[in-house]
């Protein structure tokens, strides 16, 4: 493959500055003696665990989504571990934390509980002999498969007085620092794990997740053990066979329905929301269930999953919102699927259809005439016009685009708070929501600029202090400056305008930027929490890699023909912006990149990509290309592996900021990416230490990682995964693809990992073929959800 327009392979492996093959850059060709694609590779980029298990905390990317584990599912399960923590994270988690409580109080008002192993009746059994005709093809009995209720609306936290500022509501509010497990349920904890040859230091987190009979728990049935996530299944099973003796055997009951529980945990990390009755049962097959239709019974007996019948959509048969079961006209029955899930999945997609179909029925408040509405859409352009009419006259308008596109949300936000609405805007994460601020700010358009065009500066992301763009704050007093927050902030009531009397959102209008990362209990959170008469607009770029949580509720929504759909017609600028919408479009062809955007530098290894990347970031692109070795990020398919996050990190340290690692294996200066809450990472830079732990700058703010906390959630950051990186964009982007990262290339991988550049782009290639087959083979893996049937009956039908 020939090498790039700006950075090439010289003597003795040296990037040097050079003339390029006349300013084109070609990442369709192969890179000449390229590392062999081994994407079954022990350490390679999909992380280090077998079976897709996590191995610490981040992302392992996978495309878009895996059937276990995949599409950011490692970070989610990795940072899993320490949710029962308390440090500064527990804003963000309480939110779910509510959420969770509510599922248990469901559980707790049933009246019929039905013993594990006993004879299934009432409810139970009608779910069970509804899937066993459906299975058999016959009709299903009526009501079989009735899902539970909607979700009643959180109650209302006591008002903010003016001039305060707004307190974190209930849902949100960072709770009382719990006790812990009390010192003799941990010694009792720690005598089974002892006597079934368990780590003892599994010890505290058991006795925190089983509660104060988790020693009696853990000893009549071992397999509750399956609920740490550390915890593989056969150790579990040598964990019972040592307690049970005889007694244990693989058709266990008890172990059935760990094992289901598990498989649908798992399948959550791969961003499906619930998995079809024969996919469940396979997958316990597959773990050695001898009966897997009977485990996934009792798992439905015990409340542990609910089941579903989904009637599919087929040409010319009933609307999709019809009852399910119903007979068409010819007397034949509509055909289904039985789907298997997780209650708090069910409960959060169902509260978030009712919220949606709520939005977008309503009509919004008139904060302003339609003649002012007309005088502000008049004064925007193209696409930006076309939003603020639909914002106008809807309460739930979905808005399409690439990169420069984000310019018409900031448009729109800066109209609204004119015309006197209380409009946000909530970004992914901080490094989206100063680059929507400094937007808003000073009504920057991102194509506008010729020095953007030819690699000059453009809005950008901030470094991880914090500031906007250009290094200065953005203006306080322009529309829509101030009013830009994280979904995160904003759900916690540390960002944004707080609630009102009602325990809703305090606003007139919110726009979600980032809304492809919105996982559905995320979702649920945000559009339960907007009052009556509110206006959202969710805006995303559709191609991008999906939440790092279940769901696809973005695209879901786009498919579902709900509400009106505004896609941008504003390209993103020069060579990078012609690179990015082809591989959106599935090509990966020849750009001319006559000031040096695009670089290709061909590898052969991972130590020579490790090299090679190296070099780059300390430099080739400073030296070339003007931008600092600070403000070039690095981005890999995965952590593990020669060339993953990982070893291009000690790499890079020991070149940018070598020092011992005193406080955790960090040192004052060091780049890193930190996990606060699941699915989410945030850029920042290490400040220091002391006894209350890991001082970080992440966003402006300052952040204190408890020392018990910095292993699992916070890595370096010089180097990132793509699914880590999202959200943000950067001056320069060195992309890393070593040979066994080709299993783990995706459309959607590709497509993020590149447009992350605003200025300059190198891809170190070692993949050869395996890079344009993925562009034009591998869109983004398919997610099972269940909120298009739920969209369904509220979509208006045709005519």
């Amino acid at each position: 493959m020939g090498s790039g327009p700006g950075v090439h392979g010289g003597p003795q492996g040296e990037a040097t500055d050079g003339d390029g093959a006349e300013g084109e850059a070609d990442l369709g060709a192969g890179s000449g003696g390229g590392a062999e694609a081994r994407p079954g590779a022990a350490d390679g980029p999909r992380g280090d665990g077998a079976d897709g298990e996590a191995e610490e905390p981040g992302t392992t990317d996978s495309g878009s989504g895996a059937d276990s584990g995949g599409d950011g599912g490692a970070e989610s399960a990795e940072a899993a571990e320490g949710k029962d923590s308390v440090s500064e994270a527990a804003a963000e988690l309480a939110a779910q934390r509510v959420e969770r409580e509510r599922i248990e109080r469901r559980r707790a008002e049933r009246t019929e509980p039905i013993a594990s192993g006993a004879g299934l009746s009432g409810t139970a059994a009608d779910l069970l002999a509804a899937v066993r005709a459906v299975e058999k093809g016959a009709k299903p009995p009526a009501g079989g498969f009735d899902g539970p209720a909607p979700a009643p609306r959180r109650p209302a936290p006591p008002p903010v007085p003016a001039g305060r500022a707004p307190a974190a509501p209930p849902s949100a509010a960072v709770p009382p620092a719990p006790a812990g497990p009390a010192p003799e349920t941990v010694r009792a904890v720690r005598e089974v794990l002892a006597e079934g040859g368990a780590p003892e230091a599994l010890a505290p987190t058991a006795a925190a997740l089983l509660g104060e009979s988790a020693g009696s728990v853990l000893r009549e049935d071992p397999w509750q053990l399956l609920r740490l996530p550390e915890v593989r299944p056969e150790q579990a099973d040598g964990f019972a066979r040592a307690l049970l003796g005889a007694e244990c055997g693989p058709g266990d009951e008890r172990r059935g329905r760990a094992l289901t529980v598990r498989q649908l945990e798992r399948a959550a990390l791969g961003g499906h929301t619930a998995l079809e009755l024969s996919r469940l049962t396979a997958a316990l097959a597959r773990q050695g269930v001898p009966d897997a239709d009977a485990a996934v019974q009792s798992a439905l007996a015990e409340g542990d999953a609910l089941v579903f019948q989904d009637a599919l959509d087929e040409p010319g048969g009933h609307a999709e919102g019809a009852p399910a079961g119903e007979e068409r006209d010819d007397g034949e029955d509509r055909p289904v699927r039985v789907l298997v899930g997780l209650e708090r999945y069910a409960l959060a997609e169902e509260s978030l259809a009712d919220a949606l179909a709520r939005l977008a029925a309503s009509t919004p408040k008139r904060d302003g005439a339609a003649p002012e509405w007309e005088r502000e859409a008049a004064a925007a352009r193209g696409s930006a016009a076309e939003l603020i009419r639909a914002v106008a006259d809807h309460g739930l308008v979905l808005h399409t685009g690439g990169e420069a596109s984000l310019a018409e949300p900031a448009a729109l936000l800066r109209a609204a708070r004119a015309l006197g609405l209380r409009a946000w805007a909530a970004a992914h994460g901080p490094l989206g929501r100063d680059r929507l601020a400094a937007l808003a700010a000073v009504g920057a358009e991102p194509a506008a600029s010729p020095d953007a065009a030819a690699g000059g500066p453009a809005p950008d992301s901030p470094a991880p202090g914090g500031d906007a763009p250009d290094g200065n704050a953005p203006d306080g007093d322009a529309p829509g400056a101030s009013a830009v927050t994280t979904v995160a902030g904003l759900l916690a009531g540390s960002e944004g305008p707080g609630r009102d009397t009602d325990g809703a959102l305090d606003l007139d209008l919110l726009v979600v930027a980032d809304a492809p990362q919105l996982d559905v209990e995320t979702a649920a959170l945000l559009a339960e929490s907007l009052p009556d008469g509110a206006r959202l607009v969710l805006s995303g770029d559709p191609s991008v890699l999906g939440s790092a949580g279940p769901g696809r509720v973005f695209a879901d929504l786009l498919a579902s023909r709900l509400c009106p759909r505004v896609a941008s017609r504003r390209p993103d600028p020069g060579p990078l912006g012609e690179l990015v919408s082809g591989i959106g479009a599935g090509e990966l062809g020849r750009v001319e990149a006559p000031g040096k955007e695009i670089v290709i530098v061909p590898v052969r290894d991972a130590g020579e990509a490790v090299h090679r990347t190296v070099q780059l970031v300390v430099d080739s692109v400073p030296r070339a290309i003007g931008v600092p070795a600070g403000r070039t990020q690095v981005i890999t398919p995965g952590h593990g592996g020669a060339a993953g996050t990982r070893a291009l990190n000690a790499a890079l340290k020991e070149r940018l900021n070598p020092g011992p690692g005193r406080f955790g294996g960090f040192d004052p200066g060091d780049l890193v990416a930190y996990s606060p809450a699941p699915g989410r990472t945030v850029p920042g830079r290490v400040e220091g230490a002391d006894a209350e732990g890991l001082r970080l700058s992440c966003g402006g703010e300052s952040v204190v990682v408890p020392r018990e906390r910095v292993e699992r959630s916070v890595r370096h950051g010089w180097a990132l995964t793509a699914h880590q990186a999202v959200g943000g964009r950067w001056p320069a982007v060195v992309v890393v693809l070593p040979g066994d990262a080709a299993g783990a290339l995706s459309r959607p991988w590709v497509y993020t990992a590149f447009g992350r550049a605003v200025r300059h782009l190198s891809v170190v290639h070692g993949v050869e073929q395996a890079l344009p087959r993925a562009v034009a083979e591998v869109p983004a893996a398919p997610r099972t959800t269940r909120l298009p049937v739920l969209l369904a009956p509220h979509a208006p039908t045709d005519g």
